[in-house]
């Protein structure tokens, strides 16, 4: 049974809804997501991707890939030859363009509009799927893990990074 994640509100569609949120919130959201975890945002991902290390992952997708810190992060760590990010929205994927440039990595990441519930690329395209921080997002849960799971080769790794609710209670606050 598909997990159909509720939207913020009634009258529009959840994805409608959040691609509407970043791309408001887009030319601030680097600085508010290093800021409010106090950076140990950057940390996370690191780790996420050394989940992919030894797995010989040459063409990544980064799924919600927002700004493309994850894609950057792969880049820095493994030994890619391409990482394709995708997000629906906009914004978030012009900021994202802007710091692959700065950093030079056009050659090596491509940056596409798209959603997680219907990627558009072929079963098994790509080594290893990823996400970061963007499953909370997704309207419906298991289509957009299956999709991701869809476009993998059998074998390839799926990395997922988000959040969780604490049970300890110091860490609750």
């Amino acid at each position: 049974m598909s997990k159909v994640v509720k939207p913020y509100s009634e009258e529009e569609e959840k994805k409608t809804q959040v691609r509407t949120m970043f791309n408001a919130i887009a030319p601030a959201y680097d600085f508010l997501n290093h800021f409010l975890s106090l950076g140990i945002d950057r940390s996370w991902r690191k780790k996420a991707i050394k989940k992919l290390e030894g797995t010989g992952a040459k063409k990544i997708l980064d799924v919600a890939t927002g700004t493309a810190d994850l894609a950057i992060t792969a880049d820095n760590i493994l030994d890619v030859n391409h990482v394709t990010g995708v997000d629906i929205s906009d914004e978030m994927l012009d900021v994202g363009r802007k710091k692959l440039t700065k950093k030079k990595l056009n050659d090596k990441i491509l940056l596409l509009n798209g959603d997680s519930e219907a990627l558009p690329f072929a079963d098994g395209e790509f080594d290893a799927a990823m996400v970061a921080f963007g499953v909370r997002n997704f309207q419906d849960l298991d289509r957009g893990l299956a999709e991701m799971r869809r476009v993998i080769k059998d074998g390839g790794k799926m990395v997922v990074l988000e959040f969780t609710k604490p049970r300890f209670f110091l860490f609750k606050f």
